[in-house]
């Protein structure tokens, strides 16, 4: 998958995004709500978050480029941006339907060799995740009350736990300087594997209401999965592990 296509793939996002908030906002400016409440109980919410994807990267393909490269295992952590989609089935539970991108890039060099010219053997690693997932959102507590036949208020805070399944898409790229150990020449390549794959989510979070329209959102998501690596660059190798641990914050909107 090219660069275009990783562009396109966020930029889709962003579209999806906005393509949903522009007819909540207009719902908010055509329906009258009250100090603090809502006229009829909110069918869902639309988030977007970034946070911080803090990768597991526990598989021989990571530890291969950290025992020979000067990249360390948090570089292939990195910023995240994500929405998630949700509507309410129960009173207290939310089908969800989230979407991520999450991407490292590192420049590196070999940690105990030079070229001929006494100077660093160097290229650049890329760790892109794509995770795309429907799931459940259960609320701990209510989320908010009913006043009469059609006021509702939001409760000031609310806990959720959750779990859902989906896909993710993967790339692993890295460009730039290599040696052959046979010889011990130099030489200059672009090894690469990407595809898709299943996966599992487990995630906790808190909503504060700032009014009854918006929430602050905090949340830690756990997600597992691993990934045959898809060409001969780097055959001898086991699944690439793509799970990881991370942390967002973001607003929420009801509609």
């Amino acid at each position: 998958m090219s660069h275009r296509r990783t562009r396109s793939i966020v930029v889709s996002l962003g579209a999806v995004a906005l393509a949903i908030a522009a007819p909540i906002a207009s719902l908010h400016a055509q329906v009258a709500a009250g100090n603090g409440f809502l006229l009829g109980t909110p069918d869902g919410s639309l988030t977007i978050r970034g946070g911080w994807a803090l990768a597991s990267a526990g598989s021989d393909i990571f530890s291969f480029t950290t025992d020979n490269l000067t990249i360390d295992r948090r570089d292939f952590s990195s910023p995240l941006i994500g929405a998630d989609l949700a509507f309410r089935v129960l009173s207290r539970t939310d089908v969800v339907f989230s979407a991520a991108y999450e991407a490292a890039n590192k420049r590196s060099e070999f940690r105990k060799f030079e070229d001929n010219n006494h100077q660093p053997i160097g290229q650049t690693t890329e760790f892109v995740r794509v995770p795309m997932s429907v799931g459940v959102k259960q609320y701990l507590t209510d989320r908010g009350r009913s006043i009469g036949q059609l006021a509702w208020i939001p409760a000031k805070f609310s806990a959720y736990v959750g779990a859902g399944v989906g896909t993710v898409w993967y790339r692993f790229r890295q460009n730039g300087d290599w040696i052959d150990f046979s010889d011990m020449s130099v030489f200059s390549a672009q090894l690469a594997t990407e595809g898709w794959t299943v996966s599992g989510n487990a995630f906790v979070g808190g909503e504060w209401a700032m009014s009854s329209r918006l929430s602050l959102v905090t949340e830690a998501r756990y997600d597992r999965a691993h990934a045959a690596v898809s060409s001969n660059d780097f055959s001898g190798f086991g699944p690439i592990d793509l799970s990881g641990l991370s942390t967002t914050a973001g607003l929420a909107v009801r509609f």
